[in-house]
């Protein structure tokens, strides 16, 4: 069973940066993709940028080339660092663990606000 347990969420002023952490339980981290998605008020869930096993990643249109995810295999956890903060990306942050099988995990996501 894995347990993903985001951090670094909270109140933020546009323009501003954040840096959001998801720990991971488990040992299938290091061979897993990771995720990080968003869900804002009444909109469905999206991605906002994924890092896969061996470290390629993908962002969003919406937060590409403001926002960088990266991955710590020996400390099992994923960041992502996000500047220029708008107020559209006010919303929970949600982390996701996908295995080599195409089994997924969400955690329980972490809030993020950002004011003007």
């Amino acid at each position: 069973q894995v347990q993903l347990v985001e951090s670094g969420g909270g109140l933020m002023q546009a323009g501003g940066s954040l840096r959001l952490s998801c720990a991971a339980s488990g040992s299938m981290f290091s061979s897993s993709a990771m995720g990080w998605y968003r869900q804002a008020p009444g909109k469905q869930r999206e991605l906002v940028a994924n890092i896969g096993s061996g470290g390629s990643t993908n962002y969003a249109d919406s937060v590409k080339g403001r926002s960088t995810i990266s991955r710590d295999n020996a400390k099992n956890t994923v960041s992502l660092q996000m500047n220029s903060l708008k107020p559209e990306d006010t919303a929970v942050y949600y982390c996701k663990l996908v295995t080599r099988v195409g089994i997924y995990y969400w955690g329980k996501g972490t809030l993020v606000t950002v004011s003007s």
